[in-house]
């Protein structure tokens, strides 16, 4: 039986971001520190161009995911865009145990659940500077049509809101500047930052 409040979670940082605001860009680049690894999230979605099958996601079927669910295979999931993405219970705890810090890339739905099942997990929400440079890199990656990107651009004005409840406020506007922070965020294992600058910047853009 899993101890979900054993100490050893403060090894997970949960990290989110409305799509668009450079979260996964960030994550593979501070991931190069030999101390830091991601949790590969399941999804049913098919993979968009680039994105390599075990190092982006698991890619599945809609139907096995559902199977996983019945079974109770997943810590979170969540329906995303029409889409399936799933947190696996046993990668999660397998990665915890080799003492490494263990990011779980997932959305606002799926960081309130491991908030809840993991009081030891940390939380860091990623910002765009404004939702039309969100808008602009959404356009300029050329990977989906318009009413995908103008739902992506909808959705982001709700999950801005709910940056303030996480522990961390990045605001991605400069790209090795927000590398250098997040890395700092991430590794901050016991929360010694004091939370007036992990909440900096609060929301002061024009969502």
């Amino acid at each position: 039986m899993i101890n979900f409040n054993d100490e050893i979670f403060k090894n997970l940082c949960v990290v989110s971001a409305p799509s668009g605001a450079g979260k996964s860009s960030l994550i593979k680049k501070v991931c190069i520190e030999k101390n830091i690894s991601v949790c590969i999230s399941e999804t049913s979605r098919k993979p968009r161009k680039g994105e390599v099958e075990g190092v982006d996601y698991k890619f599945i079927e809609k139907e096995d995911f559902q199977e996983r669910v019945k079974a109770n295979k997943y810590i979170e999931y969540a329906i995303v865009h029409g889409n399936y993405y799933g947190t696996s219970i046993e990668s999660v705890t397998n990665q915890v145990k080799k003492d490494e810090i263990v990011i779980l890339e997932i959305d606002i739905q799926g960081a309130e659940i491991i908030k809840k099942k993991i009081p030891f997990s940390r939380s860091i929400f990623i910002l765009p500077p404004t939702l039309k440079i969100l808008e602009k890199r959404l356009r300029e990656r050329a990977t989906d049509e318009e009413s995908v990107i103008l739902e992506r651009l909808k959705n982001a004005k709700t999950e801005v809101t709910k940056a303030p409840l996480y522990d961390y406020i990045l605001v991605n506007d400069d790209f090795d500047n927000s590398q250098s922070q997040l890395t700092i965020y991430i590794n901050d294992i016991n929360t010694d930052i004091a939370e007036k600058i992990r909440k900096e910047p609060l929301i002061d853009i024009d969502f």
